[in-house]
């Protein structure tokens, strides 16, 4: 079974939470890409919408968005997502994944983008307080 860490950022008070994601609501969550608007029932916040930002693989490869597919890639960066360049105009080939989530992603960054009934603290605050 696939399993995922979702990092859902609240924009409106700058903290992020947590989740592990599994079973049906992490299949479900595989073929979307960076961009997409999935409901917030994946990851335990129903009513809630969230925009897919990003995520990583198992050996901390950076998704990147203007990379179709799932797999790994080794494309030349410039200071951008997925390499901080030192020094201005340094530019370096570096290993980034596509932009689409696949069975080897295992975080995936969300921002909330659409707000449901109850605040995001009591829905994802009290699960963070019994760990």
């Amino acid at each position: 079974m696939v399993e995922f860490k979702a990092v859902i950022n609240d924009v409106k008070t700058g903290k992020s939470y947590q989740m592990d994601v599994s079973g049906h609501h992490a299949n479900s969550l595989i073929g979307k890409k960076i961009g997409d608007v999935v409901d917030g029932i994946f990851v335990s916040l129903p009513g809630y919408k969230l925009t897919i930002s990003g995520g990583s693989d198992k050996d901390g490869v950076p998704m990147r968005s203007d990379l179709p597919g799932g797999k790994r890639k080794p494309i030349l960066l410039s200071d951008s997502s997925g390499f901080n360049a030192p020094d201005k105009g340094m530019r370096r080939r570096k290993m980034v994944r596509g932009n689409t989530i696949s069975t080897d992603t295992t975080q995936i960054n969300m921002i909330i983008s659409g707000i449901g009934s109850k605040p995001v603290e009591e829905l994802l605050g009290q699960k963070e307080e019994k760990q």
